[in-house]
């Protein structure tokens, strides 16, 4: 960075505090940006009135310069955006109220009362509609006053000089106007997209469209899904050894590796409680392969593990569960929702998991029926489950 760029940089950075998150450290900078905008046109203004024999409004523009200055300096101290946007406010309120005074009117001032409405444009770009909404009722009350005081037709100023201003005033004005309203924006499209990435965090893509457009209730019902548990074996020794970070640590590099196989695979995380991860594939999209794609899954997590014990890490050891049969799917709670799968089919694959082995993938053989052909099983034998009795179990091996 030059000499130059870190001047400027640590200009735009003097209300700016280490606790800020970026969004706000960009709000400040813009702010300092549009406060110190006006001031380079202020002399040239000011010298064009005093030229032509208008000292008081010559007077009004330089003003501006120690008044946004002090507004500044008052910032840096603070760091309050709200108070330095209150300041700068009132000071692109009033001052072009009393060039428009002291040149007698509308027409004679070139409309310079028309860059009052820069307020309400930053009060809306800092602080929101209820701040824009209030500073826009400023401006209303300055126009309607700036009618009202109109103490002489006309002034010193040749008429091509008031055209001149008429025409810098428009394209200044509207050129300040279009840079807040690109922030904004740019402001409000950078929240949506933070709002659409914690939305796709917990619900499905094709469930968190349907909660944008206020479908009030989400249920479904699915004909055939594949269910996916996978649950840690040796997790209680482990918090015990290992400190909480290291712990949490452990968990999230295989919670992280899951997630990005179910991405790949096609299969819908639904949640993870503790260290237990839950998945589903057909839902809510039906697809015919699902038993197929949580096979995948499940084989890819045990080979993550191997893998990852090849190479020297710790890892930790997976139970994990499949069943396949219909379900039904849909949203619950109105200020933490979360979309959930229910069912006889759901519940046999928790047990599929709890009665399994360390290192192992039961099956169901609802799954088995569906994947035989493109799977290696070997057959477990009748297995009592809890709550359904002795039913017949088969074991996961590979791909064919």
């Amino acid at each position: 960075m030059s000499g130059a760029a870190r001047v400027i940089n640590r200009i735009l950075a003097i209300g700016s505090d280490l606790a800020d998150s970026p969004e706000l450290r960009r709000q400040k900078r813009l702010l300092v940006l549009f406060s110190l905008a006006v001031v380079a046109p202020d002399p040239v203004w000011s010298g064009v009135y005093l030229a032509y024999h208008e000292p008081a409004a010559a007077i009004v523009p330089l003003l501006y310069t120690p008044l946004a200055l002090a507004n500044l300096a008052a910032f840096s101290r603070t760091r309050q955006l709200q108070w330095a946007v209150a300041g700068q406010s009132l000071i692109i309120l009033f001052l072009p109220f009393l060039v428009h005074v002291a040149l007698g009117g509308f027409q004679p001032s070139s409309g310079v009362v028309l860059w009052s409405v820069l307020a309400p444009f930053a009060g809306l770009v800092f602080g929101g509609i209820r701040t824009g909404i209030a500073w826009l009722a400023a401006f209303a009350g300055i126009v309607v006053l700036a009618a009202l005081v109109q103490p002489r037709v006309t002034n010193n100023l040749p008429e091509w000089v008031v055209t001149v201003f008429f025409v810098a005033n428009i394209a200044t004005i509207s050129g300040v106007a279009f840079a807040l309203i690109a922030a904004y924006a740019r402001q409000v499209a950078a929240e949506r997209s933070r709002s659409e990435r914690l939305l796709l965090n917990v619900l499905p893509a094709p469930i968190a469209q349907r909660l944008r457009e206020r479908e009030e209730v989400i249920a479904d019902a699915y004909d055939a899904a594949t269910v996916i548990f996978a649950d840690v074996v040796n997790s209680t020794p482990l918090t015990v050894e290992l400190p909480p970070s290291q712990m949490v640590a452990l968990l999230d590099e295989h919670v992280a590796a899951f997630d990005e196989l179910a991405d790949r695979y096609g299969v819908e995380k639904i949640r993870t409680i503790g260290d237990n991860w839950m998945g589903v594939a057909g839902v809510p999209g039906a697809r015919d392969d699902h038993a197929a794609a949580a096979a995948r899954l499940a084989l890819g997590m045990l080979a993550f593990v191997d893998e990852r014990r090849r190479s020297g890490g710790r890892c930790l050891d997976f139970r994990i569960g499949l069943n396949s049969g219909p379900m039904i799917g849909g949203v619950i709670g109105r200020r933490k929702f979360v979309f959930d799968v229910w069912g006889d089919a759901v519940n046999t694959a928790a047990r599929m998991e709890s009665t399994g082995e360390a290192g192992r993938i039961q099956i169901t053989e609802a799954t088995y029926r569906l994947i035989s052909e493109a799977f290696v099983c070997e057959l477990r034998g009748p297995t009592e489950v809890k709550g359904k009795g002795m039913m017949v179990t088969w074991w996961l091996v590979r791909e064919r």
